[in-house]
């Protein structure tokens, strides 16, 4: 199973105002550049979110994902009636959230959002992580690294900059 972030960050390393509020980055333009989003989506087979994320993402008008989509919560969430096959619901660890994805035959999982990037992290479970620096310093927010048990080693993959100034790193997990 390979588990991938694909996220973006102030340069001050917020993923969002402590609101959760994420005006701060840039929407991309119809028929512009996408960062490598696209492509990066076609090659997962399944989207990990945690509730904030899912909640946040109803709120861009519209379901834009095509892949299936764990939503991670202790609370529960609504899920819309045209969404029931399209959104599965679980509080799991992240070792749990694997076991499932694999009896689905799920072999490449999109991670999303602040605190399950985190837990897949502290777990050992990340592999990869794209993540896009959006050149503004917002000052206080949500982090999009927490605690972890032990270091996480990373080896570089690839720098690319926008001319918008957005910079976006790729890394590999180093497993020792």
């Amino acid at each position: 199973m390979i588990c991938t972030a694909f996220i973006a960050t102030s340069l001050d390393g917020y993923i969002a105002r402590p609101d959760g509020a994420i005006d701060w980055l840039p929407v991309p333009e119809e028929g512009g550049d996408d960062y490598g989003y696209n492509e990066f989506i076609e090659s997962v087979d399944a989207i990990v979110m945690g509730r904030n994320t899912y909640e946040l993402v109803l709120t861009f008008g519209g379901w834009h994902y095509t892949k299936p989509v764990l939503v991670l919560s202790t609370q529960g969430v609504s899920v819309a009636p045209e969404l029931v096959s399209k959104v599965h619901q679980a509080s799991a660890s992240p070792r749990e959230v694997l076991d499932f994805c694999k009896a689905r035959g799920w072999k490449s999982l999109y991670v999303d959002g602040g605190v399950t990037i985190q837990r897949f992290l502290a777990a050992g479970l990340m592999d990869r992580l794209i993540v896009t620096r959006v050149p503004v310093i917002i000052g206080s927010g949500l982090p999009l690294f927490g605690a972890v048990p032990t270091d996480v080693n990373f080896s570089h993959v690839r720098t690319q900059a926008y001319n918008n100034g957005l910079v976006q790193s790729e890394y590999l997990v180093r497993r020792t």
